[in-house]
């Protein structure tokens, strides 16, 4: 089982502490609600530009915050210490290799790629570079997440389940070509598979039925012996309940619920990811972690065709 994360806002840095310097590739949705804000934000993140393929969409980001935009990906690099992407998991792990072997840090979007090629040459070059890595599983940067981890591992935990159900494949911001082509598993299964192998212990093997653009079913085999279940699902119809995480034990039960994290969440992951930076790595959720879940989705889907 992993070590446990630093829990949120614990040792702030000090004021003097001059902020990194964060480049952005990536203009959409996700990219304007959540990621340019975030970086902007400070005090230990700045936004230093913006770069995405939509030239026009990266100059109408950046300047809502003051920040350059970048005609080439290579400028943005010169004025970065660090990349975050907002970008579809094909495309991050492309241009993460090339922010990488720039010797730039990484911070990434789940899932790390689209596929473990794309996974593996990433981490590849992550390695081969020497940079830092941390990636953006929401969930784990919430003090909600650290409190259910922590009692989840006191329980003499033997199984437990998740569920994200959710209509978004039927319209909106999030109904994206990526996600409409490959569906909940690549979607949301890293958010739950990584809560539940966090909680129970390193996922070994993994049984998927149903279908990925429906409701996928997954049972989780776990090194410690726990056994666990999740339900993916984004094409419901109506309202549909917050995801949850659910481990029980000899001990009790522990349970996550999504509406819990809290409005702290995107301020940490500004906050662990500059003290990465500083440290040079040693993240628990690193590149090699998104890799290991790489792995487990693809041997889901390759059962799910």
């Amino acid at each position: 089982m992993e070590a446990p994360m630093e829990g949120p806002m614990e040792c702030p840095m000090e004021d003097a502490v001059e902020p990194v310097p964060v480049g952005l590739v990536g203009a959409g949705p996700w990219a304007g609600t959540v990621h340019a804000p975030m970086l902007a934000a400070g005090p230990y993140t700045r936004l230093a530009g913006v770069w995405a393929r939509r030239p026009q969409a990266a100059v109408e980001l950046a300047g809502r915050y003051g920040a350059p935009a970048f005609e080439r990906i290579e400028e943005l690099f010169e004025a970065s210490a660090a990349v975050a992407f907002c970008v579809p998991p094909a495309v991050q792990a492309e241009l993460g290799v090339q922010a990488a072997l720039a010797g730039k840090a990484l911070l990434l979007e789940k899932p790390v790629a689209a596929d473990l090629d794309g996974a593996r040459r990433l981490v590849d070059a992550v390695c081969e570079a020497g940079v830092a890595s941390q990636m953006v599983f929401t969930f784990r940067y919430s003090r909600a997440a650290a409190e259910f981890l922590e009692r989840a591992r006191g329980l003499e935990p033997f199984g437990g389940y998740a569920a994200n159900i959710s209509g978004a494949l039927h319209g909106g911001p999030f109904a994206t070509p990526w996600r409409l082509e490959r569906g909940a598993v690549l979607d949301v299964g890293p958010h739950m598979i990584d809560l539940l192998d966090a909680a129970l212990g390193d996922v070994v093997s993994v049984r998927a039925h149903g279908s990925p653009l429906g409701w996928a079913g997954l049972l989780l085999e776990h090194a410690t012996g726990a056994v666990s279940e999740a339900s993916l699902c984004m094409a419901a119809r109506g309202e549909t309940p917050p995801a949850r995480v659910e481990v029980y034990g000899r001990a009790g039960s522990a349970l996550l619920l999504g509406s819990d994290l809290g409005d702290g969440v995107f301020p940490e992951v500004a906050r662990q990811f500059a003290d990465t930076v500083r440290r040079g790595g040693g993240h628990p959720l690193d590149a090699r972690h998104g890799l290991r879940l790489q792995e487990i989705i693809e041997e889901a889907e390759r059962q799910l065709r």
